[in-house]
């Protein structure tokens, strides 16, 4: 390990490097979790370590087990007593120096870039992966620069088409981790940066390597598709099938586990399309093809080969099943449960037919595999002690390779050893004639692999030049067996030199960031495995020795097992003896310990086969056999010219220089530098497949195989490195818009939210040296995010307490208050049930006997009175009426005296007798008093009185009539007025009409339109004018369709076309109409090509295409066209031509028209879609942005000129202003919408479902509210009824889910119920993304996910037509 220098800025601490307490852990945790450096008091350290909090601590089945602290921890305690999550409690003894890890907030679990957690490491790393991988069904995940890819052991619908073009042109933060992501970013960077990439896929046998290399592969060969040479992508894919025939085979951990390495350059040109590839291979097994072990198979071209030995054509190899050949049977497992041998075997020939290598090339190559398969079966006998021979099974192998059968025989049972004086010919024992056969085998079918390579290189040359290229390695990673050979040696050691590169590249951009950012650097420590290397590859190191005994003529395993005891046994702490053994050695590797078994070594090293053997072969009249082993020139790399290899350390050169260029580990060495020098050369990407368990089971977790594989890869050792420092990063706007509930009303009235952000902080953390403030990013030190996110969550709980309390009091004083009331009726009620007694019955029957006589007293009182004062007025009434009637005959002066007295005696009276009937009845009684009154005191005046009102009443009532009618004839006035103004107007209009009629249809019919001469021949003057091909040729230019719109009427030129048509069919002129149909719609695709981006050019020409199409249709003469049209209309027919051709030309011209329009409108309003519809917040207060770790995302990194909800509205009615000025037809602009609208729904679902950190209750409130703007758009411009709004119905749909209830199974039933244009599939995928923003919130749990997964339907994909394409 490198030493730490001690920091000069405060920004920076150096941390101590001790010895991990337990497997895995950091030695630096306790450091770490405490939050602050070593010169901080210790009291300040155990902050965390109180009642409730939770942590990690060792366990030997899970690794690591959470357990919550049940008692607070003091300084100097050897205990901590825990809870584990079953419940069981416990003392865990713990070293103050090294504290158990601290549990992350539940809020950061479950991310997707393990550097967004606040605690660094180990068992936070690997319950973050399982919670992904176990409960959200989610294989990939970030760990900064490294995308961890489990393998799930299913298939998955996350590869197709529509997800590539999800991801494509995607920043790498802004979607959910894939595979897709790391080839989208590593093909920006070669585009942006003109610089070439590297993409490093490893992982152990059965993690998943050749899936995700294949994938990455087909990713650049659709983004980057070229329409001039399309079969370079396909025969690019092609050689994948081939290299796994050839190279992969089932082993005890995969069944299709790739048994070399490969580095696959694809080159692009200066567009960045395809224009080839090259492939580089390393280090093949070839021991496999002579030796399985238990439950293993071949190479699976063998198995395939066998398969299909009784189809016709293979009958010449005389090949049988695979049980019946040695090579292919020694595993004891020839068959791949779901696996099709033969099916593969066709697949294998149809990729060599689309490579160009045609059915001659493979039948050799098949002729070669096979003669393998005789050769395995060559039974050697021994001869005595010292001596062996073979049976017949030799002729067949001799057959197919055209031997001399004898040569071979005898040279397989013997060997030739050359001295200076003689040539001795020794016999061979049968182990020894087994061994030479077996090598032979084995240098056939390497030289037949490298040949395949070599020939699938060929295939995919290229003629122009290479500008840039993207090499995707597929290599093995580390591995450790109960046996580990040579192979697993040099497996290892490419590893140890990968891990090397991958720590400088991790070191150095963590350098650059800090740099970029203006934060003071300062050495970090590092493992770096240089020492392993030098104990492998130095001056007398493993390698040099091996090779060094390779040259001795009696040099054995053993000999050179006892040099490296004696040159590295307690000389190097790397090297070790193990206690039980003499034949092995072990090597302290940068992953783990390995022990070495050195048997095989030697002859593996060795490589060869005897001279005798190999010139046999030479001697082969099969050509490809005879190639094989001819001498030739070693083939110079196409990466020659421009790499210069040069080794990290001096390597001995042996004075036999043949033999040392012809061993194994000198070729494999040679080529891992190149690899190194090509790798250092680019920009690598790194992908690191983990294998969740041995069994094979898909997605289940063994905590400690992935835990093992963690360590090996590198993806905990990046950890460390960023837990050393700053781990966790925010931008100002994104601290800002989660920590604004921490801010006061005085820090938020400040403008510059940077400045906010550092007054807010220095507050917050008195550290100072907890956080650093770079230019764009605040960093944080481990601890310090969950420190800030508990703070968070304290004022949250507080304001949610605070509303509660409201709450609750209200409701308990509602509460009281009712109870009060109730109270107070129950006591009323009884006590009055207690008053009741049956002295108190006495009274009240007493009193209700009292006031029942007094009320009849007082109501007989009453109706005396009122029957006194009936009888006086009818008697005075009476009176009154007989002396009116007497007076008619008695003299007027004895009248008049008469009833003057008697007036003044009527007067007293009924004032005597009216008053106490008023006193009495003062309501009911005025009315009869007043007629009285005026009846019986003054009758006379009462009658002069009603005349005079009444007159006076028919006077105003006169007035009013006159005034009425004087308005209405005033308004009939006006009225005759308007009409016959309207009258005028209608006029006009008609004559308008009526001259249009003329100009577009009348002028043409001569016998009809006699008296217009003069008109007709200026027509026809045009038309002849407007025939002229090269005015034709030049009208498309020169229609401005801004022009053309506001100065005339809309489909204008459709009509002077069809106006040229009708004139062409008047003169019966048929060359004259071929030739003006053919320079119009050439004319009409010449525009629209020239014009393929303008908007409103191709609506405008949309527009009138379809137009002229319909007049060519209405006026065709055809029945099904006229059975709308008006008699007048069918008078105007065209006559003499039939152009049902043109028509369809013209309809398919409108149709690609159309395609074009509908493109150029996603293209101007793709990009706003993402932005606008998921990642612009207008709801106030529903922030729902979280912790992120390295991988940011590119919308938070400034929130200036970003697209909103607003800018996608807008772009809306830009595109529906444009079609309707144009006169674009109500049914293709209502088509038009609908499809914007779909594409919106589709991006934005599709979206959702890539983008994790947007699954949350508050993004859906947000969904939800966007989904209503568009809503009320449509309604703004009356297009309801296009049923655009029924394609944001899976959006809404989805939104909804994100809000509603997840947790009882009416919960779910009421999800399936409502859910209903989603899929089983994509339901799942949200419930399992869905992601709380606050610790109130709770995550779906995997029993509702199962719940509502057994209600709903089944369905195979995430994308159902809102991926599909818009036409």
């Amino acid at each position: 390990r490198q030493g730490l220098e001690t920091a000069s800025s405060p920004g920076w601490v150096p941390l101590p490097m001790e010895a991990p307490a337990t497997p895995g852990a950091f030695p630096e945790e306790s450091v770490l979790l405490s939050r602050s450096p070593p010169s901080v008091s210790p009291n300040y350290c155990l902050v965390f370590l109180l009642q409730y909090n939770r942590v990690w601590i060792p366990d030997n089945e899970e690794v690591w087990q959470s357990a919550e602290i049940t008692k607070n921890y003091k300084a100097g305690d050897s205990f901590l007593h825990v809870q584990l999550e079953d419940g069981t409690e416990l003392s865990y003894p713990v070293d103050p120096a090294a504290l158990p890890p601290l549990r992350n907030p539940d809020i950061l679990v479950g991310e997707n870039d393990l550097t967004a957690l606040s605690y660094l490491h180990e068992p936070a790393v690997l319950h973050n992966l399982k919670i992904r991988f176990v409960e959200s069904k989610l294989i990939y995940t970030y760990s900064g620069i490294i995308l961890v890819a489990i393998n799930p052991y299913k298939q998955l619908p996350i590869y197709g088409d529509a997800i590539i073009h999800a991801y494509s042109g995607q920043n790498m933060g802004d979607m959910d981790p894939h595979i897709f992501a790391v080839a989208e970013e590593a093909y920006k960077q070669m585009a942006r940066n003109n610089k070439n990439q590297s993409i490093i896929v490893s992982g152990e046998s059965g993690a998943g390597k050749t899936v995700s290399a294949r994938y990455t592969m087909r990713y650049f060969a659709t983004v980057s598709k070229s329409s001039s040479n399309a079969d370079v992508e396909d025969k690019v894919l092609a050689s994948n099938p081939i290299t796994e025939a050839v190279g992969n085979a089932k082993t005890t951990r995969n069944d299709n586990s790739s048994r070399f390495g490969k580095y696959t350059e694809i080159s692009f040109d200066q567009s960045y399309q395809i224009i080839g590839a090259n492939m580089r291979t390393y280090l093949l097994e070839k021991s496999r093809v002579v030796f399985q072990s238990e439950n293993e198979r071949n190479y699976h071209i063998f198995y395939q080969l066998c398969a299909s030995a009784m189809q016709p054509e293979y009958e010449h190899l005389k090949l049988g099943s695979a049980e019946e050949f040695h090579y292919t049977r020694m595993g004891g497992s020839t068959v791949i449960e779901g696996v099709d041998d033969r099916a593969n075997m066709v697949e294998t020939q149809k990729t060599f037919a689309l490579l160009g290598l045609k059915k001659d090339f493979q039948m050799d190559v098949f002729k070669m595999l096979a003669a393998i398969l005789h050769l395995g079966n060559v039974e050697i006998a021994a001869v005595g002690d010292e001596r062996s021979s073979i049976n017949k099974h030799l002729s067949i192998f001799c057959e197919l390779l055209d031997l001399n059968c004898d040569k071979m025989a005898r040279w397989l049972c013997h060997r030739k050893i050359v001295t200076t004086s003689e040539t001795v010919v020794k016999p061979m024992t049968r182990a020894q004639a087994v061994n030479a056969r077996d090598a032979l085998a084995k240098k056939i079918y390497s030289h037949l692999f490298d040949f395949i390579v070599e020939r699938i290189n060929q295939a995919l040359q290229f003629p122009g030049k290479q500008h840039t290229f993207i090499g995707v390695l597929d290599i093995y990673g580390f591995e450790t067996f109960d046996v580990n050979s040579f192979e697993q040696f040099c497996i290892n050691y490419a590893n140890e030199k990968l891990q090397q590169q991958f720590n400088l590249h991790v070191f150095k951009l963590e350098q650059e960031e800090y740099m970029k950012e203006d934060i003071p650097w300062t050495l970090i420590d590092f493992y770096d495995n240089q020492p392993v290397i030098d104990l492998i590859e130095a001056k007398m190191g493993i390698l040099e020795l091996l090779d060094e005994e390779c040259l001795l003529p009696h040099g054995k395993d053993e000999n050179w097992l006892q040099k490296l005891y004696n040159n590295f046994v307690n000389k190097n702490a790397l090297f070790e003896k193990p206690r039980m053994s003499n034949t092995s050695f072990i090597i302290q590797h940068f992953a783990d310990k390995v022990e070495y078994k050195c048997e095989g070594f030697l002859e593996k090293n060795r490589d060869t086969v005897h001279e005798v053997l190999i010139e046999i072969l030479k001697e082969s009249k099969f050509h490809l056999c005879a190639d094989f082993f001819q001498d030739s020139p070693v083939s110079i790399s196409p990466f020659g010219s421009a790499i210069n290899i040069k080794s990290a350390r001096p390597v001995l050169k042996s004075p036999n220089k043949h033999t040392t260029l012809m061993s194994g580990i000198f070729q494999f060495r040679n080529s891992l530098s190149l690899l190194m020098v090509t790798l250092n050369a680019t920009t690598p990407h790194y992908v690191r497949c983990i294998k969740p368990n041995d069994e094979k089971l898909p997605f289940e977790f063994d905590s400690k195989r992935v835990a093992q594989q963690l360590r090996a890869c590198g993806v905990l050792e990046t950890i460390r490195i960023s837990a050393q420092s700053y781990p966790s990063r925010w931008t100002y706007i994104e601290f800002f818009s989660r920590y604004s509930i921490l801010m006061t009303q005085q820090e938020l009235s400040i403008n510059d939210k940077k400045q906010i952000c550092k007054i807010v902080l220095q507050r917050l953390i008195q550290d100072p040296n907890q956080y650093q403030f770079g230019r764009t990013k605040i960093f944080f030190r481990a601890g310090q995010v969950a420190y800030l996110e508990k703070l968070r969550s304290d004022r949250l709980r507080q304001a949610c307490t605070l509303l509660q309390r409201r709450v609750r009091g209200w409701l308990q004083r509602r509460r009281f208050l009712a109870l009060r009331r109730a109270a107070l009726t129950v006591q009323q009620y009884y006590r009055g049930q207690q008053a009741i007694t049956a002295r108190n019955l006495k009274e009240t029957w007493a009193a209700i006997v009292i006031q029942k006589y007094c009320r009849g007293y007082l109501v007989r009182r009453l109706c005396q009175l009122i029957h006194v004062a009936a009888v006086t007025i009818q008697a005075y009434t009476r009176g009154f009426l007989a002396r009116k009637k007497y007076r008619k005959v008695q003299p007027i002066k004895h009248l008049i005296s008469v009833t003057g007295n008697n007036l003044c005696s009527v007067k007293k009276m009924n004032t005597i007798a009216i008053i106490p009937i008023l006193y009495l009845f003062p309501v009911w009684f005025s009315y009869l008093l007043s007629f009285c009154i005026c009846h019986v005191l003054s009758p006379f005046c009462f009658n002069r009185v009603l005349e005079s009102h009444f007159q006076s009443q028919k006077e105003i009532y006169e007035k009013e009539i006159e005034g009425l009618n004087f308005k209405v004839e005033h308004l009939s006035q006006d009225i005759n007025h308007l009409q016959k103004l309207f009258r005028e107007e209608n006029d006009i209009n008609d004559g308008i009409r009526l001259e249009v009629s003329r100009l577009t249809s009348e002028n043409l019919v001569r016998s009809r339109c006699r008296s217009t001469t003069q008109m007709c021949l200026w027509l026809s003057k045009y038309c002849e004018h407007v025939f002229e091909t090269s005015r034709l040729k030049q009208i498309g230019p020169y229609l401005k369709p801004r022009g053309v719109v506001v100065n005339m009427i809309p489909g204008l030129p459709a009509h002077i076309l069809f106006m040229c048509v009708r004139y062409a069919d008047y003169l019966n002129d048929a060359d004259m109409l071929k030739s003006f149909m053919n320079v119009t719609i050439d004319g009409i695709k010449q525009v629209v090509k020239e014009h393929s981006e303008d908007f409103e050019m191709l609506s405008f020409w949309l527009s009138n295409t379809y137009y002229f199409l319909n007049c060519l249709k209405q006026y065709s003469g055809e029945e099904e066209f006229m059975k709308h049209n008006t008699p007048r209309q069918n008078k105007n027919c065209l006559k003499h031509f039939d152009l049902s051709e043109y028509r369809q030309i013209l309809s398919d011209l409108a149709i690609q028209i159309y395609h074009q329009f509908i493109i150029v409108m996603e293209n101007n309003i793709q990009h706003m879609i993402v932005p606008g519809m998921l990642e612009y917040e207008s709801l106030q207060g529903i922030s729902g942005l979280k912790p992120t770790g390295f991988r940011k995302r590119s919308s938070s990194i400034d929130d200036t000129d970003t697209y909103t909800m607003t800018s996608i509205l807008q772009q809306l009615s830009y595109f529906y202003s444009t079609m309707c000025q144009n006169g674009l037809d109500s049914e293709l602009l209502k088509q038009a919408v609908k499809q914007l609208f779909f594409l919106i729904g589709a991006v934005t679902l599709n979206s959702l479902f890539l983008r994790k950190d947007m699954c949350s209750c508050r993004k859906g409130m947000q969904i939800r509210c966007n989904i209503s703007y568009m809503e009320e758009w449509l309604k703004d411009k009356n297009l309801q009824s296009s049923n655009a709004k029924e394609t944001l119905e899976p959006l809404s749909q989805a939104a909804w889910l994100l809000q509603v209830k997840k947790i009882t199974d009416d919960d779910a039933k009421e999800i399936c119920e409502h859910c209903t244009s989603l899929s089983t599939v994509q339901i799942v995928k949200i419930l399992n993304s869905y992601t709380p923003i606050d610790d109130f919130e709770k995550r779906v749990t995997p029993s509702f996910v199962r719940k509502v997964q057994v209600r709903a339907a089944p369905a195979v994909s995430i994308f159902s037509s809102q991926g599909a394409s818009h036409t």
